[in-house]
């Protein structure tokens, strides 16, 4: 537990101190929560486009920490040899994967609070209440799992370089058809299928219903969410390579 600490502060420690970390996390968040939410590019399912925009942006949050930035820090990480080091101290490998994520939820909780800020700033009115800030908190740690050990299955098996366009290629098809910033309804009905199957879909879904129109998540939101929460960290656990 004492080496698990040790690593999860570590880890939150590198990513604050990053600036390109920053920039992906923090940075093009807000910058793309303002310009979706003051620029009608796109059409949007509510009269006020904030209250459309500050959800999906918040998953934006998440995918961009717990699956890009994650992902291309760990697989460089691995291609300096500084996991194969970490490897033969008393870490261990699921530790060391714990250790990331629940240094990516850290960062993820600050990410959340400094965006909520922007949108009500910008004059959001968010739904559903006590009950509807743990079904998203909970809709946001599920999806931060699952999104966490597709990153960590990546960069625990691809080549750094290699990694880096597959995780980037991966954020901008996920950013377009995840129904972050453009509405699942405009999309083909079998995209809307396959979207909700995903995390980032799943979660745009589940904070859409329950901070814009004040109802509960899905069943299929909480099932898929659920199932990409155990057995994605358990693949990146089972396959991850440290060299």
């Amino acid at each position: 537990m004492n080496a698990w600490w040790a690593q999860t502060r570590a880890e939150v420690r590198m990513t604050v101190r990053r600036g390109e970390t920053l920039l992906l996390t923090v940075g093009i968040p807000v910058l793309l929560l303002v310009f979706f939410s003051l620029a009608r590019v796109t059409a949007t399912p509510t009269p006020h486009r904030i209250n459309f925009i500050a959800p999906g942006i918040l998953v934006l949050c998440v995918l961009s920490t717990s699956l890009v930035a994650l992902s291309i820090a760990t697989g460089f990480e691995r291609s300096f040899g500084v996991l194969r080091r970490l490897h033969v101290t008393p870490l261990g490998r699921r530790r060391l994967i714990g250790a990331k994520i629940a240094g990516v939820l850290v960062t993820e909780a600050l990410q959340v609070v400094i965006l909520s800020v922007v949108a009500l700033v910008l004059k959001w009115h968010p739904h559903g209440g006590a009950t509807g800030t743990l079904q998203v908190t909970a809709a946001l740690i599920l999806g931060s799992a699952g999104c966490a050990g597709i990153g960590l299955a990546l960069a625990g098996s691809l080549r750094a370089e290699v990694n880096l366009a597959a995780s980037n290629g991966l954020y901008l098809v996920l950013l377009l058809v995840s129904g972050i910033v453009v509405p699942v309804t405009s999309l083909p009905g079998f995209v809307q299928k396959v979207v909700v199957a995903l995390p980032p879909g799943a979660m745009a879904d589940g904070l859409h219903r329950v901070l814009g129109l004040g109802l509960s998540p899905s069943g299929a939101d909480w099932l898929s969410l659920g199932v990409w929460a155990v057995l994605a960290p358990l693949l990146a656990a089972r396959t991850f390579r440290f060299d």
